[in-house]
């Protein structure tokens, strides 16, 4: 199988996907990343020096998961919702034409980052069936420090439907949060280590196993 994660930023797909990723690249499947904007734009302005890292810390975060390719946009960070839809639409769309994967995974509609809200309007237009369709699996991600932190609005909520046993794997996850040194932050913020693998054993509990992540299933063609 061939797996597509579409990212706003550098370590989104860790963070959400990453203890996945791993279990399919042992699994023998293929795992490829877009990753939309360069991640610096509004937290290091004017920075190029870390626009450089954050691709140096993907690659190694990537060599550690087992991903075969990353597909790096440097689109503005936080400034998505200032970009044309279309043209965000257009990026989302080349890039599975290329990969033409079976299994596309994305943010939630509801996280408060609005990139996040972006890439997942975006992703929905560029995977409308049509009859060349590879995909038969589409969903949703979770990310620490945006799905949890919006207002609680019911239809704004994640609210999983899919757990992904990551037991095996979550050692892999916390390695490659750590290839992330810029965006690694203290406990208890929700993206520290120890908050991480928290919420990896309270998604665990739901299914009675160690560890897990948890997906909000869009669409599957059988």
């Amino acid at each position: 199988m061939k797996i597509l994660v579409i990212a706003a930023h550098p370590d989104d797909e860790v963070y959400g996907v990453g203890g996945t990723i791993a279990k399919h690249t042992i699994n023998g499947d293929k795992v490829f990343v877009l990753i939309l904007t360069d991640g610096a734009t509004c937290q290091y302005p004017g920075n190029k020096v870390m626009v450089g890292q954050k691709r140096k810390e993907a690659k190694r975060s990537a060599k550690i998961l087992g991903i075969e390719k990353i597909y790096f946009f440097n689109l503005p960070d936080m400034q998505l919702d200032t970009i044309a839809h279309v043209e965000v639409n257009k990026v989302i769309e080349k890039t599975i034409a290329r990969v033409e994967p079976d299994v596309v995974y994305t943010h939630h509609w509801g996280d408060v980052n609005k990139d996040h809200r972006v890439v997942f309007e975006s992703t929905m237009v560029a995977v409308r069936p049509s009859f060349r369709d590879t995909i038969k699996r589409i969903l949703l991600y979770e990310t620490p420090s945006s799905s949890e932190w919006n207002a609680p609005i019911l239809t704004d909520k994640f609210i999983p439907n899919v757990y992904v046993d990551i037991s095996e794997t979550i050692s892999k996850k916390i390695q490659a949060m750590e290839a992330y040194k810029s965006e690694l932050r203290e406990f208890p913020h929700p993206r520290s280590i120890e908050a991480v693998t928290t919420y990896a054993k309270k998604n665990g509990l739901v299914i009675a196993k160690e560890a897990a992540e948890c997906f909000l299933l869009i669409r599957e063609v059988i």
